[in-house]
C-alpha cells in the first residue's frame, strides 16, 4: 500500500471542512427544523448535507479509506487510515442563530491522528494542521500564547454544566476561580480560543471521539498540549485538556488529583 501523502490529504481536508461551511452557511441563514436522535442530540438538514460534503470531498481523492461519521456511523475501509468526521459540531447553537458552530474533521493514521481541520463559518475561519506540517487558520500559521501563569491564564470551556456535574467537578471550580478569567462558548469556538493565543487552556468532557479528534494535532502543531483528563493522549476517552503546553501540569494536576 502506498504511503500516506500528508501533504495532499492536508489540502483534501481543508477542502472538505470549506465545502461543509458552504454547504450549512445558506442553512443557517434561512433558518432549519430540529429534529432529535434517539440519543437526545440534535439533528438538522444542515448537519447531514455538511456530512456528505466532506464524504464526498474525501471521496473524490482517498475511495478506500475508512470514515467514522457522527450522522452515518462507520464506512468500512483501510483498516490503515481513518477519517473522523463531526460534520457541525454545535447543532443547538447553529439551530438559534448563535456564531461557535461549525465543521470538525480529523484523519488517523496507523493509530495516530495526523491531520486536523475545523471551521467557523459565521466569522470566516477555517483551521487545519498536519504532523510536521504546522497549524494555520487560513493561511496563517498559529503559535499558542506563552503565558506561563495559571492567575494570568485565560480558561475556555466547553460545556460547563456537564463538567460541574463530573467528580472531577470541584476541581473544575477551582481552575475557574483561580483563573484570570473564564469563557464558556463551547464548541469549536473553545479550543480556537486556545488556537488563536485568546486563552490558555480548553477544557472538555462528556462529549464523543469525533468532538476532540481534530484538536489532537491542532494545538500540538500549534504548538501546545493535548491529552485527557488522565494524562493519557487517547481521543476516544469523551474528556480532554488543550493548553499552550506551559499550564498544562497545573491544570493536570488540579484534575488528576481527584482521583
Amino acid at each position: 500500500m502506498p504511503k500516506l501523502d500528508l501533504e495532499h490529504a492536508l489540502d483534501v481536508a481543508r477542502r472538505a471542512v470549506l465545502a461543509a461551511s458552504r454547504v450549512s452557511l445558506p442553512y443557517f441563514e434561512r433558518g432549519v427544523a430540529v429534529e432529535m436522535k434517539p440519543d437526545d442530540t440534535p439533528v438538522t438538514a444542515a448537519d447531514r448535507a455538511a456530512e456528505e460534503a466532506i464524504l464526498a470531498t474525501i471521496r473524490a481523492d482517498f475511495p478506500d479509506h475508512a470514515f467514522l461519521a457522527e450522522e452515518t456511523g462507520a464506512h468500512a475501509g483501510s483498516a490503515r487510515t481513518r477519517w473522523i468526521v463531526d460534520p457541525l459540531d454545535g447543532t443547538r447553537g447553529f439551530a438559534r442563530g448563535g456564531s461557535f458552530w461549525g465543521p470538525l474533521l480529523a484523519l488517523e493514521h496507523e493509530g495516530e491522528v495526523v491531520i486536523g481541520a475545523c471551521a467557523l463559518p459565521v466569522l470566516g475561519k477555517h483551521y487545519w494542521a498536519a504532523r510536521g506540517l504546522g497549524a494555520y487558520r487560513d493561511g496563517t500559521k498559529l503559535a499558542v500564547s506563552r503565558i506561563a501563569t495559571w492567575k494570568d491564564a485565560t480558561l475556555s470551556l466547553g460545556e460547563l454544566r456537564r463538567m460541574l456535574a463530573m467528580p472531577e467537578g470541584r476541581a473544575v471550580a477551582e481552575l475557574i476561580t483561580t483563573s484570570a478569567s473564564t469563557r464558556s462558548f463551547g464548541d469549536p469556538a473553545a479550543p480556537a480560543m486556545v488556537l488563536d493565543g485568546r486563552a490558555e487552556c480548553w477544557l472538555e468532557a462528556g462529549v464523543k471521539t469525533w468532538d476532540l479528534a481534530p484538536f489532537a494535532v491542532l494545538l500540538e502543531e500549534a504548538g501546545g498540549q493535548f491529552t485527557c483528563w488522565d494524562g493519557t493522549r487517547s481521543i476516544e476517552t469523551g474528556n480532554a485538556i488543550g493548553s499552550n503546553g506551559l499550564v498544562h501540569e497545573r491544570v493536570l494536576s488540579a484534575l488528576y488529583g481527584v482521583r
